[in-house]
């Protein structure tokens, strides 16, 4: 499908940055005056300069006001928080410890970080937003559908933490994935009362309630994919990570027939760990003799457009296809060809469980281009190319077409000028209210820093070896790098798991792969012509290795089955010799 034409500006006009002054000004206000009162803001140590200064004046406007926001509160990081975070955590929590900690009230939940470096969990408190905003594109859990929408939706979560109430009362905090938190708050689904929704089943959802408390991975995707398969009304498929839909057709694909032949029945698979959600989705599945005889007409995943044959209504696609998640989209028998090409695909938005920060701008490529949007927080930014102090701070009328930058985050749940830790680059600005549009690159620190000294970004590590794979290896389902120091120097080891049959010339991909890294990274290169590193290497994993991982990483930290994400650069020892021990083959 033809994608609209792009009509960024290169600069902003004097009226455009005046414009958006004014609209970051208003923004900023909007976002800290409520929490000036909190806990946070009146103890944090980071915070003392802002206190003092704010303390010196009997009163001030809002530029006032403004001004010494920005010229005496510092850049954070997690370690500032985390003190007044653990407060929630103790037992028992009383209200009057943590109310107002870093916004009125108490918070809705806690958003779990996605944990790929394999240091610990960070936490950060949800607070309700303002009624206005509920319906903002950051904050919609479920995608607007005239139809039927295929979103699979793990409500698994870390734990529960209580309060107790000044009124006797006690109150209970579920610590979650981010999306799984905006669902519950949408819904008003507190995790106590799980087992008495068992029945329920939202119109418009393939997937009944039931199947959101499944533990067991694969059981998740099978039976989510029963219930997909059976309804033929599909118009939206959402998943978080387009490799995870990706992973979702290789379990159609295995389990075939038994899935027409449950839809014929109307039955529920034997299948593990189901205990007491077994009879309500058993109560809820019909069955359906003609709707498998289509099935079996159309035949499993492999055909051109198979996703339309089997839902003939679906209109558009969900899921972020950057990243660590661009190693299963380009090749075309993966997404675009079981799509099919009258089928768009676009991202869900650009944030974290930080903050929400940019929406996909559909007059550009919608599956990579984000606009900065001002509605969850407000966006700051440091050059990452620039030899100022760190500490220089850039509005959006001050960024340039091209440039890198880390954002920087001031939120409506009490974040102050938080370093994300993410590149971003800039590609231009929106005509119609100057806001930059964006471009994940990848993270600021998340390369593997080799013997050598320097290091390759995860975008230049994930582009180099999906180009490799694309030309070489075959389509790759998942892949991650650890540090090789089987050979001295240490090097980028590449441990990849495809699908389908390997590549007839697959060990021409080391090379490529190492050529592309030369080329896109300057310091790598003068270290190899100087002795100090060498090739990367490239091994194959066992089939399955992938989907084993991300199980692991459910049952170890309860976060979303369907939001676990492989990381680009592997840190995590544990999980770092089980997927050694999966190695087939080296290229």
């Amino acid at each position: 499908m033809s994608r609209p034409e792009v009509d960024l500006l290169d600069s902003l006009s004097a009226e455009l940055s005046q414009q958006l002054k004014d609209y970051e000004d208003q923004a900023l206000l909007e976002m800290i005056r409520p929490n000036l009162a909190s806990q946070f803001v009146q103890d944090a140590p980071e915070l003392a300069k802002f206190r003092e200064a704010f303390a010196q004046r009997d009163s001030m406007d809002d530029m006032e006001f403004l001004r010494i926001f920005r010229e005496f509160i510092p850049t954070t990081n997690y370690e500032a928080y985390r003190p007044f975070i653990a407060k929630f955590f103790v037992t028992p929590c009383k209200e009057a410890d943590v109310k107002n900690m870093f916004a009125p009230g108490l918070p809705y939940f806690f958003a779990m970080s996605s944990m790929t470096s394999g240091k610990s969990v960070k936490t950060f408190p949800r607070y309700r937003p303002p009624p206005h905003l509920l319906q903002h594109p950051l904050y919609l859990a479920l995608p607007l559908s005239k139809g039927t929408t295929l979103s699979p939706a793990s409500m698994r979560y870390s734990q529960i933490l209580k309060i107790d109430c000044e009124d006797g009362q006690s109150k209970q905090v579920t610590v979650c994935s981010l999306s799984i938190g905006f669902l519950r708050m949408a819904m008003n689904w507190d995790a106590e009362h799980d087992n008495e929704r068992l029945d329920l089943w939202l119109p418009g959802q393939t997937d009944p309630y039931a199947i959101s408390l499944v533990k067991s991975y694969r059981a998740f995707f099978v039976l989510n994919a029963l219930f997909a398969l059976a309804d033929r009304r599909v118009t939206t498929i959402r998943f978080f990570f387009a490799n995870v839909f990706v992973n979702f057709l290789q379990y159609i694909e295995d389990e075939w027939s038994l899935l027409v032949d449950c839809i014929e029945k109307g039955i529920i698979p034997e299948i593990e760990n189901l205990d007491h959600l077994r009879a309500p989705l058993e109560k809820l599945f019909k069955p359906n003799p003609l709707r498998a005889a289509e099935l079996r007409e159309i035949g499993p995943p492999g055909i051109q457009g198979w996703a339309v044959s089997v839902w003939p209504d679906l209109e558009r696609f969900f899921g972020i296809t950057g990243g660590p998640a661009a190693a299963a989209v380009p090749k075309a028998c993966q997404l675009t060809h079981v799509l099919g090409p009258s089928i768009p695909t676009q991202a869900t938005g650009y944030g974290s469980s930080e903050g929400s920060i940019a929406i996909p701008y559909h007059k550009g490529n919608p599956n990579s281009d984000y606009k900065v949007a001002f509605a969850d927080v407000f966006t700051e930014f440091l050059d990452v190319r620039s030899n100022e102090p760190s500490e220089r701070l850039l509005s959006v009328y001050e960024l340039v077409t091209g440039g890198h930058y880390e954002p920087v985050l001031t939120t409506r749940n009490g974040l102050w000028r938080y370093r994300l830790g993410d590149v971003i680059a800039v590609k231009g600005f929106a005509p119609d209210d100057g806001l930059p549009v964006i471009n994940y690159l990848h993270r600021r620190d998340g390369g593997l820093v080799m013997a050598f000294g320097t290091t390759c970004t995860e975008s230049q590590l994930t582009d180099a070896i999906v180009s490799a794979a694309k030309r070489w290896i075959g389509q790759i389902i998942d892949f991650t790098i650890v540090g090789d120091d089987r050979d001295t120097p240490i090097t980028y080891g590449y441990l990849i798991e495809i699908g389908g049959e390997i590549g007839k010339d697959a060990r021409m991909a080391t090379q490529q792969t190492f050529e592309d890294l030369m080329a896109a990274n300057d310091e790598y290169r003068t270290a190899f012509w100087q002795g100090r590193a060498r090739k990367p290497t490239i091994r194959l994993l066992e089939k399955g290795t992938f989907a084993q991982y991300r199980q692991q990483k459910c049952n170890k930290t309860n976060v979303s089955i369907s939001q676990v994400k492989v990381p680009v650069v592997l840190s995590d020892l544990a999980f770092r010799e089980m997927l050694l021990e999966q190695v087939i083959i080296e290229l």
